[in-house]
């Protein structure tokens, strides 16, 4: 029997996960008839995924050979059945839009349209502005809807909102594949943001991203100020939340966008144990949203590169792996609402340590696509939902089902 049968605790930890998690619903995003009670967010989405069989999930975690684009308008549950940062996920189907987040629009839209939707809703925004959502790793297509929604209401922002998200497959074992996803997906999001910056209607762009999706981001930024020889000047804030990125690729990426490019602000946490994972997983090398912004040579080249840093590590909320640390803190969406509505830079020194950003998705380790996986993955799949049921069903494939018959060698 291999070595991950004898690592202590896991079976144990594992079958209970099977007996005691009950999974949410599945095709949530099937449309349902609005309620006067509940607000509504309406997104243009992006997205290099391929189309689900199911109609309530829209898009799978597989590839699509060119982008897809879609019209999604999300409802949202007033705040005396939910709390701000939070995302009320239906318990069954159809969703109830009094108590439950929900779709009353999802349809696939071609480009034209795309287009166009585009142009109608920045005329009508009060200051044109548009902001771009790139997910992390381990989402399946609703979880980046929903949860950029939730983003977008609790912020109060002004700007246009546009989701960009990429194939993941929304599993903890499928690290190597999502990563590769992101590589895929590229040139189109570079291709997104040459038309926001050739768009005159669109006078600013601001982009979130979390985790694997800084990634995303900052290699489609780097394509295009090397095809552009620099950024536009409307680029005005570029946020990475928890970046899983390798701090030497990152110093390069910097470089090859030049003098001109947006303003940065890195959010970091020292305690980040996805992130600890993730950083032996990629050889031993440190991951940029888990460094000492106060330490040689961090320090020097993130001034001299006028990035500005919020250090997270002495905020003790979230999950037992401080990854999630954002997701709990729906204060700093409302403050980074109100800086975007008002035209101002985000890296300011109004945003100090105690300061919290909100994760643009739910936590899980950083794996790799092996049994071992599992066993840094357990402390995420106790505190979150998406996790564990991932989890349950990495388990029963290995170690075999929670009824008691015979494990598999």
């Amino acid at each position: 029997m291999g070595a991950w049968l004898h690592l202590p605790g896991v079976v144990g930890l594992s079958l209970a996960l099977l007996a005691a998690c009950a999974g949410r619903p599945t095709g949530v995003l099937e449309p349902v008839a609005a309620v006067p009670s509940a607000a509504q967010v309406e997104m243009l989405v992006t997205t290099t995924r391929g189309r689900a069989e199911t109609p309530g999930e829209m898009f799978s975690g597989e590839r699509a050979p060119s982008p897809t684009f879609a019209d999604i308008t999300v409802s949202i549950p007033p705040g005396t059945v939910r709390k701000a940062g939070e995302v009320a996920w239906p318990r069954k189907l159809p969703p109830n839009a009094a108590t439950d987040f929900a779709t009353v629009k999802a349809e696939e839209i071609e480009r034209i349209a795309a287009e166009k939707w585009l142009s109608s809703h920045v005329r009508k925004s009060p200051d044109g502005s548009v902001l771009v959502f790139i997910h992390g790793f381990n989402n399946h297509f609703e979880d980046a809807v929903f949860r950029f929604a939730q983003i977008m209401h609790d912020s109060g922002a002004h700007s246009v909102p546009v989701l960009a998200t990429w194939p993941s497959r929304g599993s903890l074992l499928a690290y190597g594949y999502d990563r590769e996803s992101t590589n895929y997906t590229r040139n189109a999001v570079e291709r997104l943001f040459q038309y926001l910056a050739h768009d005159s209607e669109v006078k600013e762009v601001s982009i979130l991203a979390h985790s694997m999706g800084n990634w995303l981001a900052l290699e489609s930024l780097r394509q295009m100020a090397i095809r552009n020889d620099g950024l536009p000047a409307k680029f005005k804030n570029v946020m990475l939340a928890a970046p899983d990125v390798d701090v030497d690729v990152f110093r390069s990426q910097i470089a090859d966008m030049g003098k001109r490019r947006p303003r940065f602000t890195l959010f970091v946490s020292r305690d980040d144990r996805a992130l600890a994972v993730s950083r032996r997983v990629w050889g031993n090398v440190s991951r940029l949203g888990a460094i000492d912004p106060e330490q040689s040579p961090y320090k020097e080249e993130l001034a001299a590169n006028n990035i500005s840093v919020i250090d997270l590590t002495k905020i003790k909320e979230g999950d037992s792996l401080h990854h999630t640390k954002f997701a709990e803190s729906p204060e700093i969406v409302q403050l980074i609402g109100n800086r975007l509505s008002d035209g101002q830079t985000l890296t300011d020194s109004r945003l100090g340590l105690g300061d919290h950003i909100v994760a643009a998705t739910a936590g899980a380790a950083q794996t790799v696509g092996t049994a071992a996986g599992l066993v840094v993955s357990a402390p995420a799949a106790i505190v979150d939902q998406n996790t564990r049921q991932n989890y349950a069903h990495h388990i029963e494939a290995l170690v075999g089902p929670a009824d008691g018959s015979k494990h598999g060698r």
